[in-house]
């Protein structure tokens, strides 16, 4: 598959990370969680056919690192300007996704650089049941500062948002990709760990005793991760 494949990430770090998992969560808790999820992450991209495999980095690397990435420093004060300081270092069709979703698959991945390969199509984009995205992929031949800076990140709107501005600079957008969910709280992990049981991450949450052992009805329903 001739795309790049980055992976956006803040070195997981005990007080940096993941913060509103606490509490439950201790400090360390989170952060251990944050790495199971970053981890489950990296694997999936690393099992992805791709031409280039990239970390882009908040930090520094550390054992969770796979062979084969590189490493490219985050820049930029926002996330949306890091995000537009990613892609203009990335200047061939790149698919970037968050470290958020550790249910992500290779086969899911495969999807969104197909998607992105297609004729015609100039943007990717995969929300988030909170209203922000996934992943965004971008071929080359568009200004990243003209569509991301200025975009309000970490809102219930982001997602909308994003891809009005896309629209708004005349990018043909594929929006096709499941809607996955995002790990931001406590809820959101069970939630995942429920949906991807075999990952990493799901592992760590049981291991941890923070698995919710009666998950709710609505989380009982959903037995599969998006293809």
């Amino acid at each position: 598959m001739s795309v790049c494949l980055a992976v956006i990430a803040k070195a997981p770090v005990a007080g940096r990370v993941k913060t509103r998992l606490c509490p439950p969560c201790s400090p360390e808790q989170a952060a251990e969680l944050a790495t199971a999820a970053l981890v489950d992450t990296l694997r999936a991209v690393a099992a992805t056919p791709a031409t280039r495999y990239v970390c882009v980095l908040d930090g520094a690397p550390g054992d969770w690192l796979p062979d084969g990435f590189e490493v490219i420093p985050q820049r930029g004060d926002g996330l949306d300007e890091r995000l537009a300081a990613a892609f203009e270092a990335l200047p061939e069709p790149t698919f970037l996704v968050g470290m958020d979703t550790p249910q992500v698959t290779p086969r899911l991945l495969m999807r969104a650089g197909d998607a992105l390969l297609r004729p015609g199509t100039d943007a990717v984009l995969g929300h988030t049941e909170d209203g922000g995205y996934w992943g965004i992929g971008l071929r080359p031949g568009h200004e990243p500062r003209a569509l991301f800076e200025g975009v309000p990140m970490s809102q219930d709107d982001t997602g909308a948002q994003q891809l009005d501005r896309l629209l708004d600079r005349g990018l043909a957008v594929d929006v096709g990709l499941p809607t996955l969910v995002d790990v931001d709280d406590i809820t959101d992990a069970r939630h995942v760990s429920v949906i991807a049981p075999h990952t990493g991450f799901a592992t760590t949450m049981r291991g941890m005793g923070l698995a919710d052992p009666e998950p709710e009805p609505w989380l009982e329903r959903l037995t599969s991760v998006p293809r």
